[in-house]
């Protein structure tokens, strides 16, 4: 079967390069699948799971929003944040989530209550990511 590159990263760092047979990304409206030679395509992304399947393997990188460009040989993504489900650390993320709760309920009323709870949005997005992959 045919494979396309694809390249994951934040500004920080690379996170994800490699082929793939296909890419599951969670869209601003849903899910979307890419295979080798998909039409060109710009994406917002969403907080979610990406699945990088090729062949038997499958990688799993959790993002917190971001961009995909999609081109017939390469697909790129320009993730918020990225972390590979094997670079996870579930006590951080924990603390991370308490701390957004704290802060969501000291904003109320206020305006950066909005980004507190998007903040919060996207831990509690990961947490359950996490709580999928122990099982």
């Amino acid at each position: 079967m045919s494979t396309v590159k694809v390249l994951v990263a934040t500004a920080e760092r690379e996170v994800y390069r490699g082929e793939a047979e296909k890419l599951v990304a969670p869209g601003a409206a849903g899910e979307l699948g890419i295979l080798p030679k998909h039409a060109p395509l710009l994406s917002q992304l969403q907080a979610g799971e990406l699945r990088i399947t090729n062949g038997e393997n499958i990688d799993e990188v959790f993002i917190s929003g971001g961009y995909m460009e999609v081109q017939p040989d390469m697909i790129t993504i320009l993730a918020d944040s990225a972390e590979r489900a094997s670079d996870v650390d579930e006590a951080a993320v924990l603390e991370a989530q308490r701390v957004a709760e704290e802060l969501v309920e000291s904003q109320k009323g206020s305006a950066d209550l909005a980004m507190a709870q998007a903040e919060l949005a996207i831990l509690s997005s990961r947490l359950d990511w996490i709580k999928k992959k122990k099982k």
